[in-house]
């Protein structure tokens, strides 16, 4: 089993920051996947705690904590999280979620 293996690369997460609303639940929910950039918006963090600030940045989502994920994207209320599978990019959880 690889690093990338224990890092959930089946499910990968991002933020629309166009509909970002600056609430932080998701910093409260899962500060290791989730900051608060200096501009008040959210964005995803690399594995290696690096900010990604790129539009559209992924990130994977490690499996211990998928369900902080799911809660953040549940309870968004910009509704800008975005959880997808990285083999078919379907939406799994957040607003586009079937």
């Amino acid at each position: 089993m690889t690093a990338q293996d224990e890092a959930s690369p089946e499910l990968e997460v991002w933020i629309d920051q166009d509909l970002c609303t600056g609430d932080g639940i998701c910093v409260q929910y899962a500060p290791e996947v989730f900051e608060l950039d200096i501009d008040g918006l959210a964005y995803v963090k690399s594995a290696d705690d690096e900010l990604l600030q790129d539009k559209g940045a992924t990130t994977p989502v490690p499996l211990p904590l998928l369900d902080d994920v799911r809660d953040s994207a549940k309870e968004c209320p910009g509704d800008c999280i975005h959880v997808r599978r990285v083999t078919d990019r379907v939406e799994v959880y957040g607003p586009d979620a079937e």
